[in-house]
């Protein structure tokens, strides 16, 4: 269980007062589905979609929705062929999921030849805010709607890796010059000038300053704001954990073509070891006691969804 979460002037779980309730749960249709071997991978993740509901239904209020409906639709992909819907969630195996939608829509023959560069700036998927209103109900109502989640300190320490520890001349210049200047003492002309080499103990600062000089990023942004998933109905809940299971399982319920397998590779830095729950410790390890947990009262609406534990 996650430690008491310290009081503060506004409970995140707040954010959720004062919004309808998503429709009952919706069966998922296994007419696809073929062979026995499914049958634990099913039953996982009945519990996760019904553990979901049940605290969804517990701190929601049925009051009008505030927040506007494209807002609440910003982050998901649309795949009409196969009528599914998938938010994305980084550094949670977003894009080897971009890839298959693709191969899904009829844009690729395989997942395993398209570049990262590709998967994130070709702009070959819609999203589902870039429809007028009905479109965006019609889908929500009709098409299968799916989430991949990770533990929210192994996705937030995957994401300080990848964007800090390697040339990146976005994330360095924008994010990181920022950082170094407000929270490093003493900083040199070449680490404010560059923005590179920024610590795993100033990004925290940043992620828990209420006085940010530079705002959020999705690849660290809760998943409670990004997917909305106490808003929208998700019918299928897949986890970086079991993705393989889940994802080829997921493939199966929406009648993929059978040679569709979700791709094994990692996307970029293959070299490098993978954000383990044992890698995670030893980032934990530079930050005091306090700043810990303040990290995860930061993600206590992620860990309390999707049934994760603090480590």
């Amino acid at each position: 269980r996650l430690p008491e979460q310290q009081k503060t002037s506004e409970s995140p779980l707040s954010w959720f007062r004062g919004v309808y309730l998503p429709p009952a749960l919706h069966p998922l249709n296994k007419t696809f589905v073929k062979g026995g071997e499914w049958q634990d991978t099913d039953s996982t993740q009945e519990k996760r979609r019904a553990f979901l509901q049940d605290f969804c239904r517990k701190y929601n209020s049925r009051k009008k929705l505030q927040t506007h409906l494209v807002h609440l639709v910003s982050r998901i992909y649309v795949e009409d062929r196969h009528k599914v819907l998938y938010c994305e969630v980084p550094k949670a195996g977003c894009s080897n999921w971009k890839r298959v939608l693709m191969v899904l829509s009829g844009l690729t023959a395989s997942a395993n030849n398209i570049s990262h560069d590709d998967v994130h700036y070709g702009k070959h998927l819609r999203k589902l805010d870039s429809y007028d209103l009905k479109g965006i109900y019609t889908r929500l109502n009709m098409y299968t709607k799916f989430i991949f989640v990770r533990d929210p300190m192994e996705r937030l320490v995957s994401a300080f890796r990848d964007k800090f520890e390697h040339p990146n001349s976005y994330y360095h210049p924008v994010f990181g010059k920022a950082i170094i200047k407000k929270y490093r003492q003493n900083a040199d002309e070449e680490a404010l000038k560059t923005g590179s080499g920024v610590k795993f103990k100033e990004f925290i600062q940043y992620l828990l300053d209420s006085h940010r000089p530079i705002g959020m990023d999705i690849h660290w942004e809760q998943v409670s704001k990004l997917c909305y998933p106490c808003l929208i109905n998700y019918d299928f809940i897949g986890k970086f954990e079991t993705l393989e299971e889940d994802a080829n399982y997921f493939l199966q319920l929406i009648g993929a073509p059978a040679n569709l397998k979700f791709p094994k590779f990692k996307d970029r830095h293959s070299s490098d070891e993978r954000t383990s729950t044992e890698v995670v410790r030893q980032y934990l390890k530079e930050l005091s006691k306090e700043e810990r947990q303040l990290t995860y009262d930061f993600y206590y609406l992620d860990y309390l969804m999707f049934n994760y534990t603090s480590l």
